[in-house]
Formats: structure tokens, sequence, C-alpha cells
């Protein structure tokens, strides 16, 4: 299982306590954009042993909402305190803060869920989309590195066709994974591209496909066309694939994440996603509003890593437990 080896130092180690503040610092700095915007709006009410009054609950609802949670997370968190609140189950901030963690976890709880390479299908393909500019093709290579580690092989499709840069990259990141690029010119089939992939994966018995493509939102509906296509092709190898379908989303684009999600979805049916970019962003809690927007769909959607640097090593599995930690993390403190 991918990043299981980085996980495994964590349940090896006779500090295990030390351990995971350690991991729970580590995150909790890297998100701290969003952190800070929470603090700052909260300023010192979930301090201390104030009294829980509307002025708490107030300034709560606003620091969500800034962070990017969205309108229905942020209702469906405070409907579900203030009902507390109202039974008399909470009696002071310190309580209100302990019960806001847990509602937080357990609204992200559905998306977590670890990426598995599926061994019955040889080549394993994985489409990766998203728009121009939100860490896809970044995230391929550090996907990428994270397989070979686990021994596989890998080849690279570079299906973005539209921008020369993509595919310089993309062959950047197969020098340093020993993985095969298959590329065509600037401009060719996108579809095509991802069939010579294919085709050179099964002659030479590779065991994952990371299928790049275009994110040009200026032709939205020729790029939908596009991806739809794509799905088609790889169908005709095997009609499973492609086994996973995996948006990148830059965390920096807020509520534009969720729109992304439905037209994506709606274009190749995602199996799963990858937030990027949350280091630099003040948004992080968008992650709430795409669960709150995902509730209600008959299977979940999964989010598979989320993009915490610039290092090879800051893609993350996604943990909501340790997310929430972070992100509600004093200063000081984890």
């Amino acid at each position: 299982m991918v990043a299981e080896a980085a996980r495994k130092g964590k349940r090896e180690a006779g500090d295990g306590g030390r351990s995971e503040r350690g991991l729970l610092g580590r995150l909790s700095e890297r998100l701290g954009k969003t952190r800070a915007r929470l603090a700052s709006g909260l300023g010192d009410l979930l301090l201390g042993e104030r009294v829980l009054d509307d002025e708490v609950l107030e300034a709560l609802e606003t620091a969500l909402l800034v962070t990017d949670a969205g309108v229905e997370a942020t209702e469906g968190i405070m409907d579900a305190l203030k009902k507390r609140v109202s039974r008399r189950e909470l009696s002071d901030v310190a309580a209100l803060r302990a019960a806001l963690r847990r509602e937080l976890e357990e609204m992200l709880a559905p998306m977590e869920q670890r990426f598995a390479v599926r061994a019955r299908h040889r080549p394993f393909v994985v489409l990766m989309v998203g728009v121009n500019g939100a860490g896809k093709t970044t995230t391929i290579g550090k996907l990428a590195r994270q397989l070979r580690a686990e021994g596989r092989s890998v080849v690279f499709a570079a299906g973005d066709t539209f921008r020369a840069a993509a595919v310089e990259q993309l062959e950047e990141w197969g020098r340093r994974n020993d993985a095969a690029v298959i590329a065509q010119g600037q401009g060719a089939d996108s579809a095509s591209v991802i069939h010579d992939a294919m085709e050179a994966a099964r002659a030479r018995s590779v065991d994952v496909v990371l299928a790049d493509t275009a994110g040009r939102l200026q032709a939205k509906r020729n790029l939908m066309d596009e991806l739809r296509k794509i799905r088609r092709v790889v169908a005709r190898f095997d009609p499973e694939a492609p086994h996973e379908a995996i948006l990148v989303l830059d965390a920096g684009t807020g509520q534009n994440a969720v729109r992304q999600v439905a037209e994506f979805d709606d274009a190749v049916g995602l199996t799963g996603l990858i937030v990027a970019k949350l280091d630099g962003s003040a948004r992080a809690g968008v992650l709430f509003a795409i669960a709150a927007a995902l509730r209600d769909r008959p299977t979940p959607l999964p989010v598979y890593f989320i993009g915490v640097g610039e290092g090879v090593d800051d893609l993350r599995p996604f943990d909501a437990r340790e997310f929430v930690g972070a992100l509600l993390a004093e200063e000081g403190h984890g």
C-alpha cells in the first residue's frame, strides 16, 4: 500500500506518543496559514475557561466561513453544536473546542481511505485530472516516487499535450523515477498518447500507468469531451479501466474546488481526490465544504493524499483525525 512505509515508523517507534505529536506538529506547521486564519477569527474565545455564550458561537461560525469551509458545512457544524449547548451538554468553551473537534473529524472521516494498487489489474491505470496550475503533473511525479519505493514499475502517459512544459516536466520526473514516458508532439491527440502508453505498459509488463491530462478551463466543454474519450480508449484494454480517476485540487481555489469536483466527476466518474498546495493556502477548510457537498453521493469519494510542501515526501496520506488536530493545534502544542 502506498505510503505504508511512512506510517510504519510511527507504529514501530518506541516513543509512539512523541512520534505522533511530532507528526502533528509538522502538519500543523504546514497548515499554518489556515490555522492562523482560524485562530485570528476566534481570538482567544476558545482558550481558558470562558463562559459559553452567543458571542463565542458567532465568532466560531465566522472563523469557519473565512477558511472556506462553506455555508452548508458551517451550518451543519454549528447546528450540531448549538443543539448540544441547548441540551446543556457543553458547559464552557473548553468543552466546545472538544465537541468542535469531534464534529470536524466525523465530517471528514468518510473521505479517509488509503490509495492502493490492486494487483489483479496489470497495468493498473490511474487517470489524473485537474485544471492547469493545480499541481497535477508534480503530484503524478511524487506518487510515482512512492510507487517505485514499493518496487512497482511505472509508465507515464504525457496526455497533457496542450502545454509543452507539462511534457518536459513529466520527462524530468521520468528520469528521477526510472520510469518510461510515452509522449507525442505538442497538440497531439491526448487519447492517442494514452493509448500508446497502454500498449507500451502491456508489452513491458509494467505495473502502473500514470496518465497526465490537460486542464484548460477556457475550453471546458472540449476538455470534458476529451476526458470522456480517454476513458473510452483505456476501457478497450480493460473494461474496468481507468482503475482510478483522481482529481487534483489546488486548495487555494477555495469554493471553486466544490464545482470542479462536480464537473470532473460528471466527465470521468471520479474515484478519489488529492488536495494539493495546502501549505500555501489559508483555505484548507475547503475540505469540509467538499465533504458536505458529497454527503449524499452514492459512494464515498476519498481524499487519498494531501500536498503540504514541495518535497517528494510532502504528499501525505489523508488522515482526518491528524488533519483536524493540526488545524486546531494551539501555538506551542503538537
